[in-house]
């Protein structure tokens, strides 16, 4: 079984029920073992500033599936939960991604692990330092907490309160 790390996103309508929704679904995959989920965080937009905040969160996984299986899974998820996404980095109901797959390195068309913005990104470096501090980036040899103490472009990252957050140990 493989150690999966995924981002999830929301900034349209009941962002954190999408969210746990999501959590939701993933837990009932014949395929999936949730075991583990950060705090939601309210985070700012990144590349389109104009936008409502986002709610994100990190959760850890285990899977016997191949990550081009499990990408198709979290597409489906995404689907069945009716996604808007209005343009890429916009807007959107609910965003699924991997962040990292065991120490698997991938470059496919639409796959690209580990994660190719993960480095560079607060909304996704707070929520995985929280639950895996020490894990190492495969390529640049850096854990959670040093890439994000290493950040240049930051954005705000606030989180949410407990009762919201929903945390899975």
């Amino acid at each position: 079984m493989a150690t999966v790390y995924l981002s999830l996103g929301s900034n349209l309508g009941d962002r954190v029920n999408f969210i746990k929704r999501a959590l939701s679904k993933m837990a009932k995959h014949p395929r999936i073992v949730v075991e583990g989920i950060s705090s939601f965080y309210e985070t700012e937009p990144l590349e389109y500033p104009n936008q409502a905040w986002f709610v994100n969160a990190v959760c850890r996984i285990r899977t016997d599936m191949p990550p081009r299986d499990l990408l198709d899974a979290l597409q489906g998820i995404e689907k069945e939960l009716n996604p808007e996404r209005i343009m890429r980095w916009g807007p959107r109901t609910i965003d699924l991604d991997i962040l990292l797959y065991d120490d698997e390195l991938i470059a496919e068309p639409e796959l690209l692990i580990p994660h190719i913005r993960l480095h560079d990104r607060s909304f996704v470096l707070v929520p995985l330092a929280e639950i895996a501090p020490e894990i190492t980036h495969p390529i640049l040899g850096l854990t959670a907490r040093e890439l994000m103490e290493q950040l240049t472009r930051t954005t705000e990252v606030r989180c949410l309160d407990s009762e919201t957050s929903a945390r899975k140990s």
